[in-house]
């Protein structure tokens, strides 16, 4: 059976998330699939092909995910009016379904795992571990919820508390979920509705009556 370039992503990233992308050369991609390195070449130049490829396939995911959700796509810069017109909920589902994405989507799954591992040691991984998990989904949640306040959407209390704010509580449960994921997967469920609840609460805790 031919390998193809799905295949071939997929094998090189749990290598890069187990062992380290520099660790890992595409001889060892190649015999991990069972194929020869001019096999690999066909499909790849080089691991930093197939590193650049990955990388394009997560960002289609990622937008494929806010999508499904009726988030902003691209940053407040680029697209002001789909954050004015965001609603508290479809946050909070985009948050749930964040979860689920990050811990059972194989690809996303590894693909966490390969910048947590490599974020101290690489700069261009940290840059992604921050802008994908970190700083970034928090300034995302604060570019929202700033909005949800302009347009008179939270409650004063929300106001009062201001959208960075607002952004961490949203966003911590979610970065700790996961956390708690990969301490015990077999927990998975339990966890997912755990979040769930949380998410529930929050938005009835900020959203104006």
């Amino acid at each position: 059976m031919k390998t193809n370039k799905e295949e071939i992503m997929l094998t090189a990233l749990k290598l890069f998330a187990e062992r380290g992308f520099e660790a890992v050369s595409t001889n060892m991609i190649a015999g991990e699939l069972g194929i020869t390195k001019g096999a690999l070449y066909r499909h790849y130049k080089s691991k930093q092909e197939i590193f650049d490829s990955i990388i394009e396939k997560m960002f289609e995911q990622d937008e494929k995910q806010a999508e499904e959700t009726n988030v902003p796509v691209r940053e407040y810069e680029e697209d002001a009016e789909s954050y004015e017109h965001t609603s508290l909920e479809s946050l909070c589902e985009f948050v749930n379904n964040q979860y689920s994405y990050w811990t059972e989507n194989e690809f996303a799954l590894y693909f966490r795992r390969m910048i947590t591992l490599e974020q101290y040691r690489n700069e261009e991984m940290k840059k992604l571990y921050r802008d994908m998990l970190s700083l970034g989904p928090v300034k995302y949640s604060e570019d929202l919820f700033r909005e949800m306040i302009k347009s008179d959407r939270l409650n004063a209390k929300a106001e009062k508390l201001g959208a960075r704010n607002l952004a961490i509580l949203l966003y911590a449960p979610l970065q700790l979920s996961i956390q708690l994921y990969d301490a015990d997967e077999k927990d998975n469920e339990k966890i997912k509705s755990d979040l769930g609840k949380l998410t529930k609460e929050f938005e009835k805790r900020w959203k104006k009556k």
